[in-house]
């Protein structure tokens, strides 16, 4: 174990050095990238012409540029590690983790525009960023707020929607039908249908995706309330921000609370294109389906137990924990149960990722929070066990390449703390949060013209035949 902390420590420090050297130059940077332009629309009118000349002298001067080799594991393995994507708001690094255009986690909390001096970053903030690339002013994020309350509204007919559906039905499943039912306003479907050229295709699927971005928090909201509030809807506030609106509809006015929010759905919005909601609503809206089936389809995805529903897991796991063993469990004592759980043929959810091989700087940036604003948390304390006990024995295990914590092994304690303890909502949280990232996304697969998905398929005869005669 000293060995293992030892190497923590310079890992951390390493991670702080480098970290703090991007931050500079990313500052840098930023210098140049800014804008004094209040509408979002006029920005990306102005970015849209270079961005399409640049991805036409991508294709004509590298369109047959290898990028890699593909092997039978890839397409045996869920085509993990496999690049044909492509995907602008944001990079994975196995590394480095996320970045959003260039930005950490930890760069986006410093350089973004919060609701206080020094407060975690507004999502409308982090929005701009992904659209245009580019770090918006506080009077920008401001107009962006603004714009985004105005476009709020839920046709009556949604609501009576998700109210035909039983109550017991999963949070999911009625957040799924209500964005299915908001797909009657789209923009985007009339203008096709009036025969709108291809190259305005961006304008209407804009309008689509701002007003869906608008709408899933109030919808979100409404789900909650229905299920677990007696069906007691709290209205918007027009005073309050994109995070703390959606916490005050859910019901939390605490400060900290919608601090919370705020940073959760910043660090939720985006993680590049091949994860499954992500991928999934690009390739739906690739047939040239409106962002409102397109997303709807991208929430189904996110609903698996191998993505978005794995926060709900963690939660549930972590409670286990404490019926069986206690609040104040021992180190020893806890290292026991998770050996039984994977001796029992079960996972220790909220550890591993399919692209990172390091801690997850979600994860981080949210225990940084805790650490802040609830270090003496039961259950935050049960999670720092965990962050010190489980990598080693996932590394001793040897079947795993990440035994490092994801996002998931550390938001739902944060949300249990401040009240929002019903585990099975939270995926929907997840969800409102995605909206940020596919549809950033969507705009600018329009704005390029981006082709229908189509990859090619194999059997395992053929895959037999051609690795036969290869070998």
């Amino acid at each position: 174990m000293s060995f293992f902390r030892t190497i923590s420590a310079l890992s951390k420090l390493r991670s702080r050095s480098v970290q703090q050297s991007s931050l500079n130059s990313s500052v840098r940077w930023l210098q140049v990238q800014s804008s004094s332009n209040l509408d979002l629309h006029s920005e990306l009118q102005e970015l849209i012409p270079q961005e399409q000349e640049r991805l036409k002298k991508l294709k004509k001067e590298y369109g047959q540029q290898e990028l890699g080799k593909i092997t039978a594991d890839m397409v045996l393995g869920g085509m993990r590690g496999m690049v044909g994507l492509l995907w602008e708001t944001s990079l994975l690094d196995p590394e480095e983790g996320i970045r959003f255009r260039g930005l950490s986690i930890p760069e986006c909390q410093k350089v973004l525009p919060g609701a206080k001096s020094g407060g975690e970053p507004l999502p409308e903030g982090l929005l701009w960023l992904l659209l245009t690339g580019k770090v918006p002013s506080k009077e920008q994020v401001d107009a962006l707020s603004k714009d985004l309350r105005d476009r709020a509204t839920i046709p009556d007919h949604v609501y009576k929607t998700i109210d035909a559906l039983p109550i017991t039905a999963h949070p999911m499943t009625q957040f799924a039908t209500g964005v299915m039912a908001l797909q009657v306003q789209s923009e985007f479907q009339k203008a096709y249908e009036k025969g709108i050229p291809k190259s305005k295709f961006w304008e209407p699927t804009y309008e689509d995706c701002l007003s869906l971005i608008a709408q899933v928090p109030v919808l979100a909201a409404y789900v909650y309330r229905r299920i677990y509030k007696s069906g007691q809807i709290i209205p918007l506030d027009d005073s309050l921000d994109y995070g703390g609106n959606f916490a005050h509809m859910l019901g939390f006015d605490n400060p900290e609370m919608l601090e919370l929010m705020r940073l959760y759905v910043t660090i939720h919005s985006d993680h590049e294109g091949g994860n499954v909601s992500a991928h999934t609503g690009h390739l739906v809206a690739s047939a040239l389906s409106d962002p409102y089936l397109s997303f709807a389809a991208a929430l189904n995805g996110l609903a698996g137990p191998l993505h978005g529903l794995a926060n709900q897991e963690v939660l549930l796991w972590i409670k286990t924990v404490v019926d069986e063993c206690g609040e104040n469990i021992s180190t020893e004592q806890l290292k026991d149960f998770v050996w039984g759980t994977l001796k029992n043929g079960k996972v220790v959810p909220g550890f591993g990722h399919g692209v990172l091989r390091k801690t997850d700087p979600r994860y981080t940036c949210q225990r940084e929070f805790a650490l802040k604003h609830l270090p003496n948390d039961p259950l935050f304390q049960l999670v720092s066990k965990l962050y010190e006990v489980v990598p080693p024995i996932l590394l001793e295990l040897g079947k795993v390449k990440n035994p490092w914590p994801n996002v998931d092994a550390h938001s739902g304690v944060l949300l249990n703390h401040y009240g929002l303890t019903e585990a099975r909502y939270y995926t929907v949280l997840f969800g409102v949060s995605r909206s940020i990232g596919i549809c950033s996304q969507l705009i600018w697969d329009r704005a390029l013209g981006l082709p229908l998905e189509r990859p090619k398929s194999i059997t395992m005869n053929w895959l037999e035949k051609f690795c036969t005669k290869a070998a």
